[in-house]
């Protein structure tokens, strides 16, 4: 069972890692280390989420808990439940981008706060494995609810289109048909593979990877659409093309979304530390208040309650809403671009451009023996530069910049490089894997 409990979540495969019964125990642990009374479950479509939703609330009810059963949900509609409900807490029952294989639980506390493996997945590890619950509760009950019409009417809410943007979807068979079904009347919606299968049968719902988004280029090039919208498993990602069938960098999406929201007011805006520096000169340049945040949602969540954030985005294209109880709402990301696209007047192409004045290598993985020496030999071979370690080394230059981190889960040193110009970049970039790489 321990390996599957992992630094953001619980993931593993079903059912050889994880099922009804690992489920129940997982269930059991939870209510043991929160002490929730009322908690909020919904679940993807995978064959096997219905099994784990069952071994889940056994085990949460036989520590005397209540469940409120969602249903299918996206991921942001279980966070919005927690809030709105005023839950002690939430689970949402998927493995995210994974394989159909895979499934998975993402925890949380009140408030959709998440539960990280800093924060207590370590501790329900313990908990589940050795069976330190208490015995002899009184059950609590199942009900269910449907959160479907008011997540609509927040997302709703936020509209200020003033006519219909034809825009090309790519459900990847996955949660984004809940995510958005009650908006989609505000769009001209071109779908593409909008049949929930938990088998993935068209691709990889992990927009990240860029091949998984050749199809939806393709149709947004072909019907003339405004813009493209391609949902991972769980639509808490999202990855959108412009309408000339160009992929939007997830950072400058960033940018894009923040312009809207600036157009109401001043706002501290959170952008991941290895975006494009175009991303805090544009927050800036509308009168936002830019600051960096480490990479990992529940990093980024609580960096934004400490400084009364109202939007973070992340290069993994998650995007982060205060209104939301500071977690994603895709829903909200796909309609802030369609109030941007109608106020200025102009094509996504034209609002993406002027963001598209660096050069970045994207982030380069290298397998590495040792982390710590590489780090140290960046360290000093950098140390004219601004340095700085909010999440592994950070160092400014003038005219470049870079970013090298440890990931989480793999010997692996991540690297990322900016420069003015694309002939800078490939030499720093090339120099600083020679470092990494020996």
């Amino acid at each position: 069972m321990a390996e599957i409990f992992k630094a953001y979540d619980i993931r593993g495969i079903y059912p050889a890692d994880i099922n009804g019964e690992i489920a129940e125990k997982i269930g059991r642990a939870y209510i043991e280390f929160t002490g929730a009374k009322k908690v909020v479950v919904g679940r993807d479509m995978r064959p096997h989420s219905l099994e784990l939703f069952e071994g889940l609330a056994r085990g949460m009810t036989a520590q005397g808990a209540d469940v409120i059963d969602l249903g299918l949900s996206s991921t942001p509609q279980s966070y919005f439940a927690n809030g709105t409900l005023k839950a002690d807490g939430s689970v949402m029952i998927t493995a995210s981008h994974n394989p159909g294989e895979w499934n998975g639980f993402k925890l949380c506390k009140a408030q959709a706060v998440p539960i990280s493996g800093a924060t207590g997945i370590m501790d329900i590890k313990r908990i589940a494995e050795s069976g330190a619950w208490k015995k002899d509760c009184v059950p609590g009950k199942i009900s269910t609810y449907d959160i479907k019409k008011e997540y609509a009417a927040f997302l709703r809410s936020f509209s200020k289109v003033d006519r219909k943007l034809k825009v090309v979807v790519d459900y990847a068979n996955s949660m984004g048909l809940y995510e958005i079904a009650g908006v989609t009347d505000l769009f001209d919606i071109v779908p593409m593979y909008d049949e929930l299968d938990g088998t993935f049968p068209n691709h990889e719902a992990n927009p990240l990877k860029t091949d998984t988004l050749d199809a939806i280029r393709a149709k947004v090039k072909e019907t003339g659409a405004d813009f493209g919208a391609a949902f991972d498993g769980d639509a808490d990602r999202c990855g959108f093309i412009d309408n000339n069938g160009d992929i939007i960098p997830m950072d400058l999406f960033t940018a894009l979304i923040a312009q809207d929201i600036l157009s109401a007011g001043p706002a501290t805006i959170l952008y991941d530390l290895r975006s494009s520096r175009a991303v805090p000169e544009c927050i800036e340049a509308n009168g936002g208040k830019a600051i960096r945040c480490r990479v990992g949602h529940a990093f980024i969540k609580n960096q934004m309650r400490e400084n009364n954030a109202v939007f973070a985005g992340e290069l993994s294209g998650h995007y982060y809403f205060k209104q939301n109880f500071t977690a994603e709402s895709q829903g909200l990301a796909m309609i802030m671009l369609a109030n941007l696209i109608c106020k200025t007047g102009k094509k996504v192409s034209d609002l993406v451009a002027p963001l598209r004045k660096y050069f970045s290598s994207g982030e380069i993985n290298s397998k590495v023996a040792e982390v710590a020496p590489v780090l140290d030999a960046i360290r000093s071979r950098y140390a004219d530069g601004n340095m700085f370690e909010l999440d592994g080394v950070s160092v400014e230059f003038s005219d470049w910049w870079f970013n090298v981190r440890a990931s989480n889960t793999e010997p692996l040193l991540r690297l990322i490089v900016e420069a003015d110009s694309l002939e800078l970049m490939e030499s720093k970039k090339d120099e600083l894997l020679g470092i990494i790489r020996g």
